[in-house]
């Protein structure tokens, strides 16, 4: 099986939906190390063969591009029954052959039905976890069609002018691409439309209630006094046992550093909770100089900064992580 370039956004979409696992190249003409990918995507489909690849030329389809957060190339999205699961960002052949391992071993098998539940309990104990962390991820939180610089649904562009206009900072998550997230949050907040807004963990409404907010002036009496940057981070920092800040989300890292380190903690079999610094300026920069660490990620435990990506390797390797983390 060849590597199939896209002509259309309707074959992209086509391609997404009626392929059990798919891998989608991103890639530009100008970039060579694009072309290094696809030497090893054609080598991994032998060795995969149940994993469909496509060619999606970024700046040709725009539209596509932004809706996934494609901000550089050769980026490489991984999709399972339709559903992204998982992504690579630059030309990291190691990553990617592990991703793509991952995704084919990943292929739907037969499952016995039970009566028990004790699956969906599960997943949606999972879901709810997730959930419960994005919508705390800052202190005003907006859960959209789009991004606020290109959003896909009118309602969602009238909710994040009304905020611009009365100048509150806020982050937010674009529903578009997680449907889990998408159908989830309906439920878990018992809102069945979107925008939402949350002010400090708490669901405001939708674009209704935030219009009327607005008019009363009651928008900007809720929302939280913007506290002392150190105090901010000092908070953040110790929101869970082992922190980590990254680029991106847990189920969606925006930078191969990110993910790595991700694959790490997991593989450790740790708790720890995460902030995306993408949606945060502020985090992003003074995080910076609150630890005197110049780059991302920064994993810290109990409070205390243990470091980046390199020095989380060194510390897996010889064995003294797994103690940092739960002692």
């Amino acid at each position: 099986m060849a590597l199939v370039t896209i002509a259309d956004v309707a074959q992209f979409d086509a391609a997404v939906e009626q392929s059990p696992l798919l891998a989608a190249h991103f890639w530009a003409s100008w970039a060579p190390q694009c072309n290094q990918i696809d030497d090893v995507l054609s080598e991994l489909l032998k060795m995969h063969p149940g994993v469909s690849v496509i060619r999606v030329e970024a700046e040709k389809f725009v539209e596509v591009s932004q809706k996934y957060g494609i901000v550089a190339v050769p980026t490489v999205l991984m999709y399972r029954e339709g559903k992204l699961v998982d992504r690579v960002d630059g030309a990291n052949a190691p990553l990617l052959t592990k991703m793509v391992g991952d995704l084919a071993a990943s292929a739907p098998r037969p499952t016995q039905v039970s009566s028990s539940g004790t699956s969906a309990t599960s997943n949606k104990t999972d879901i709810n976890d997730r959930l419960k962390e994005l919508i705390n991820a800052a202190p005003v939180m907006l859960f959209m069609k789009g991004t606020p610089a290109e959003p896909k649904c009118g309602f969602s562009r009238k909710i994040v002018a009304v905020l611009n206009e009365h100048r509150v900072e806020f982050s937010y998550f674009n529903i578009l691409v997680d449907d889990d997230v998408r159908q989830g949050l309906k439920t878990y907040s018992d809102w069945p439309t979107f925008p939402q807004l949350y002010i400090a963990g708490d669901l405001v409404g939708g674009l209704d209630i935030v219009n009327e907010m607005a008019a009363s002036g009651d928008l900007q009496a809720a929302i939280p006094k913007k506290e002392d940057l150190n105090k901010r981070l000092e908070k953040l920092i110790n929101r869970e046992k082992v922190m980590v800040f990254i680029k991106g989300t847990r189920d969606a890292p925006r930078c191969g550093f990110s993910r790595t380190i991700l694959g790490l903690l997991n593989d450790e079999g740790v708790k720890f909770g995460y902030y995306d610094i993408l949606g945060d300026e502020e985090v992003r920069a003074g995080l910076k100089k609150y630890s005197d660490w110049p780059t991302y990620p920064q994993l810290y435990a109990n409070g205390e900064l243990l470091g980046g990506l390199d020095i989380v390797k060194e510390m897996q390797a010889s064995g003294e992580l797994k103690k940092a983390l739960t002692e």
